[in-house]
């Protein structure tokens, strides 16, 4: 007779067998990174920031077609972080140091390795906040988010010059900045919070078309446009939300307050 324990044992077990097309989009986001790590290293940072976004692409492809087919399982889950570790934690680290952290010495290697252990920590938090209730408001910058902000940075930077920039403490900061941003609490939003089976208002797919028309003109400037006013966005958006609940705490403790005295 089978007991709990091996009970337990066996249903612990992952079970035989993978899911093809999601994982296999999960593999192409991770080589989409390694070969933004690859072209970094030989100095070609344009081709690994467009590498970076690719994997954005992938890494967007691979979580919809896993809901849209009920082929979520952990071991994918798992994977697909692994994946955005290597493409938006590594690959953008690595582009950036070699791009324009060298010459700052301990500070350029230091600012990119937090780059990379603060997607790392993000990245853990937010696997065991999945499936959890509440906001699907992401809690700090999302991984792929950063990661496609600082590839817009050099996107942008080679649409009108050539070569490495010159030593800018701006870029130190800007990674230092991201990799905070990451692991802080700050609320921002993603894709996953529109649901694309409810009808949307005409305007929405107006508003997809002009994007898509801005992209296909100017994708340069366009991609460093969206990239920083979601960066701003969300950065004012919960400035206003601070302000609004500390307003609200303030009138609560005035009316309670009011209160007190009354009763005496």
């Amino acid at each position: 007779m089978m007991t709990d324990e091996n009970k337990k044992n066996i249903e612990g077990r992952p079970k035989k067998g993978i899911y093809v097309l999601p994982n296999a989009l999960t593999i192409c986001g991770m080589f989409c990174g390694f070969f933004a790590i690859m072209s970094a290293i030989n100095g070609n940072f344009l081709n690994a920031a467009w590498a970076i976004l690719l994997a954005n692409i992938f890494d967007g492809l691979d979580g919809w077609i896993a809901r849209l087919t009920n082929t979520s399982t952990r071991f994918g889950i798992e994977l697909d972080s692994l994946s955005d570790l290597v493409a938006f934690g590594v690959a953008p680290a690595v582009m950036m140091y070699k791009w324009t952290l060298v010459p700052f010495g301990r500070l350029g290697w230091a600012a990119a390795f937090l780059f990379v252990a603060c997607g790392a920590l993000r990245l853990a938090r937010f696997n065991i906040q999945t499936g959890a209730t509440g906001s699907k408001a992401f809690k700090g910058v999302p991984i792929p988010g950063a990661a496609s902000i600082l590839s817009s940075i050099v996107i942008f930077y080679y649409e009108f010059r050539e070569g490495v920039p010159e030593k800018n403490i701006c870029f130190p900061i800007i990674t230092i900045v991201l990799s905070l941003l990451m692991v802080s609490t700050l609320r921002y939003h993603g894709l996953k919070e529109i649901d694309f089976r409810e009808k949307k208002p005409f305007w929405f797919l107006i508003v997809f078309v002009i994007i898509l028309f801005v992209l296909f003109v100017h994708p340069a400037p366009a991609i460093f446009i969206f990239a920083m006013v979601y960066l701003f966005w969300g950065i004012i958006e919960n400035g206003v939300l601070f302000i609004r609940k500390r307003r609200l705490k303030h009138q609560a403790e005035g009316v309670s307050g009011v209160n007190t005295d009354e009763d005496h």
